[in-house]
């Protein structure tokens, strides 16, 4: 499958800082570093956009990806995905966001195409930047905090010893996700994804 029809823009939500990395919320951040070393590129900063990129093809001349964590913090997301997109002439159809959620348990990933932003200040961010929600999801479930732990504190902690036990391995399974999705299209990786 060649990109005849441009790159895609893969975006992974987070915050940037040391202090931030191991947070349930930096999810994304953790899938596009893995992407990066999947296409062997190096993430630096754009000239146009707050954000760190690296480029590259996945396979031999396959589709071009650019990857980007955004360093304008969660809640302001959006600018810099907007300005990406509009720089390298990607429509929204073919930006791909890998974010945290709360909704799905741990040990899942989902993947949907448009709809809302279920409380996700990035994505809300990128859907008003963008001018639309029809982007692509790819959607770590992340569980819901125990007991009365606030939504915000528990995604801004770090993942918990049980739960880092798996995490490489999910990470990589959501990278998967994102190549499937790339190469394959979003409902061919739904029914390849969604059983497990």
């Amino acid at each position: 499958m060649t990109d005849e029809a441009g790159p895609w823009l893969v975006v992974g939500l987070g915050n940037p800082g040391r202090e931030y990395a191991g947070n349930r919320h930096n999810v994304g951040f953790m899938v596009a570093d893995l992407l990066a070393g999947r296409l062997g590129a190096r993430f630096g900063r754009h000239k146009r956009a707050v954000a760190e990129v690296a480029e590259g093809r996945l396979g031999f001349g396959g589709p071009k990806l650019v990857l980007a964590k955004p360093l304008t913090y969660m809640n302001l997301s959006g600018g810099p995905v907007a300005a990406l997109a509009q720089f390298h002439k990607i429509p929204a159809g073919r930006v791909i966001a890998v974010h945290d959620e709360l909704d799905i348990p741990y040990g899942q990933v989902r993947i949907k195409l448009g709809g809302g932003e279920g409380g996700h200040n990035g994505l809300r961010s990128m859907s008003k930047s963008l001018g639309t929600k029809e982007y692509v999801r790819v959607r770590f479930g992340i569980g819901r905090p125990p007991g009365r732990q606030d939504p915000a504190d528990y995604v801004l902690s770090d993942f918990g010893a049980g739960e880092r036990k798996e995490l490489e391995f999910l990470v990589d399974r959501a990278a998967d996700v994102v190549e499937s999705v790339v190469t394959k299209g979003v409902e061919a990786t739904q029914n390849a994804y969604h059983g497990g």
